[in-house]
């Protein structure tokens, strides 16, 4: 299929405020912004390109998927995605270990 749209829900920014501050911390710690300027395109392009090569996130739900891996500012992240309509992913969820 070809590349599919992403769009960034609410409950993404939500969830991502909830575990990132808003300003960068006195040690370099990133914020909420930082991760979204610089590592969530990455992680967009991949639902983009590879929607249907990234892990179901529910068994037998092919319409759910999940990123799973290390970005630049954070060593660990899930990035849940939905498709809602053929060829258009909601990124709606994030779960960030900053280490």
């Amino acid at each position: 299929m070809a590349r599919r749209e992403v769009r960034v829900a609410e409950s993404f920014f939500e969830e991502l405020d909830r575990q990132l501050p808003s300003d960068r911390g006195a040690h370099g710690e990133p914020s909420a912004t930082d991760f979204l300027l610089i590592d969530l395109p990455a992680i967009a392009d991949e639902f983009a390109a590879r929607f249907d090569e990234l892990p179901p996130a529910a068994p037998g739900v092919s319409s759910i998927r999940m990123f799973l891996g290390s970005a630049v500012l954070v060593p660990a992240v899930v990035v849940h995605g939905v498709e809602v309509t053929d060829g258009i992913v909601h990124l709606v969820g994030v779960e960030i270990d900053a280490g």
